[in-house]
């Protein structure tokens, strides 16, 4: 993969950096935590045709974007179609559309403040878009919130890259665990929180 990003980078510049920014809020698989770092490495190379601001703007403008395309699925989908959803099939979560309308009256309040963390935290930053989306968001603070998050994190990215040099897989090496680490976290409380319902649910 390392290989593939670099030769897009190489043949397309800024429009590739910006185009493997987007992708990689489509496809998580594909690591920001390399594609940014190797760009900003590529920025400090003698007689680099790339400069580190056009680098930040680039992968800033493809996570943005990315991100975008994520908000309109959950618009679509909205509460009352997700409520609909959740009540034919949640039982097997033990979700119901009161859980929902909790859901979103809690997002309506934290809303700006977890778009913003959410773009900064491995494995949750692709899809805070969506909740966004069926809270119904102001796309504009949206934009605002998610833009905030997402310079914050390919700033750091793009600058740790630039400054390690040739040693930039090192970023990957060592966030790529901590992504994995904060995704398996995210997914183990979830599943003990179903269980925790369902056990509720039998006692009643």
């Amino acid at each position: 993969m390392t290989d593939w990003i670099k030769a897009t980078i190489e043949s397309l510049g800024y429009t590739g950096i910006a185009l493997l920014m987007f992708l990689e809020n489509l496809f998580p698989p594909i690591p920001s935590e390399l594609i940014m770092p190797l760009a900003g490495y590529t920025a400090n190379l003698p007689g680099a045709k790339l400069n580190i601001i056009g680098v930040f703007l680039a992968g800033l403008t493809g996570s943005v974007l990315g991100a975008i395309f994520w908000y309109y699925p959950g618009k679509f989908l909205s509460q009352r179609r997700l409520q609909a959803l959740v009540n034919r099939y949640g039982k097997w979560l033990s979700i119901s559309g009161k859980d929902i309308i909790k859901a979103k009256d809690w997002f309506d309040r934290q809303g700006k403040k977890a778009v913003f963390i959410g773009r900064l935290v491995p494995g949750v930053r692709t899809f805070i878009s969506i909740p966004a989306g069926i809270s119904d968001m102001r796309l504009p603070s949206f934009i605002f919130y998610t833009t905030l998050g997402s310079a914050c994190w390919v700033g750091l990215l793009t600058y740790t890259g630039y400054v390690l040099g040739s040693q930039y897989e090192l970023v990957d090496k060592y966030l790529a665990p901590v992504s994995k680490f904060v995704l398996a976290t995210l997914l183990l409380g979830f599943f003990f929180w179903v269980l925790k319902r369902k056990r509720k649910n039998k006692r009643r």
